[in-house]
């Protein structure tokens, strides 16, 4: 058990040696709901229902914890690139050790960045109570399943190239999740397509949690969990692919 946990303390320190890019990751979120808060208080006229707090803060939670998959993979493929791994791959951790050690850190990150993203927009209207901390708990999930994209991404990919992968998936995760408009209202083929993918039902889940809708919560996380876990599977399946190599 402590080995995963010294390997995890290791990874934090990694990450916190680059404070920019976790405060960019946290922060970029809140300046959306920021912005797109002012813009509807200056803009007259604009429906009340369009970008509605209560719909807009869980896709930028969803949204924020995408950024994830870009931190996991840089920090792999540093680790890969300055041959850190090489040599800890002679330690006595074994490959669920280093999945732990690789995940731990960035979930503790994750609820604090769901936690600041639904504090700043509790400043804008969003109703503070006992469904809010419900939300980041039900947000745990997503984070893990952009983690396991990390994982992937680090294994499969070199330093240059797993930046521009994850900020595909950034944009997928961001345009195939419902967060700019309701996707009942394209319909058809397309939104057949998003929720044949795992982000409009995280975004779901966390809005079925905010409204108390708490029978509609489970059909949505079940779609996360099954994403994350066939993630995950083929990320331990790549990595110690790599550990052999």
């Amino acid at each position: 058990m402590m080995r995963f946990l010294a390997f995890a303390e290791r990874n934090r320190k990694e990450i916190m040696r680059d404070p920019l890019s976790l405060a960019f990751g946290i922060g970029f979120p809140v300046i959306l709901i920021l912005l797109i808060s002012f813009m509807k208080q200056s803009i007259k006229g604009m429906p009340a229902e369009l970008f509605a707090i209560d719909s807009f803060a869980p896709g930028m939670a969803v949204f924020g914890l995408s950024f994830i998959t870009l931190f996991v993979g840089m920090l792999i493929t540093n680790d890969r690139s300055n041959s850190f791994l090489m040599r800890v791959f002679a330690s006595p951790l074994t490959g669920l050790d280093y999945v732990i050690g690789y995940t731990l850190p960035l979930l503790l990150v994750s609820v604090v960045q769901s936690a600041v993203c639904f504090a700043t927009a509790y400043l804008f209207g969003l109703p503070f109570h006992i469904n809010v901390l419900f939300a980041i708990i039900v947000l745990i999930p997503t984070a893990l399943l952009f983690n396991g994209f990390g994982l992937l991404f680090g294994s499969l990919f070199t330093e240059k190239q797993v930046g521009g992968i994850s900020s595909i998936l950034i944009n997928v995760a961001a345009w195939l999740s419902g967060i700019w408009f309701d996707l009942n209202m394209v319909g058809g083929a397309f939104k057949t397509v998003c929720y044949a993918l795992p982000f409009a039902h995280a975004v779901d889940a966390v809005k079925a949690t905010l409204s108390g809708d708490y029978n509609a919560i489970l059909p949505h996380l079940l779609w996360v969990f099954g994403y994350t876990i066939v993630v995950y599977l083929i990320a331990v399946f790549c990595f110690r692919k790599q550990m052999r190599g």
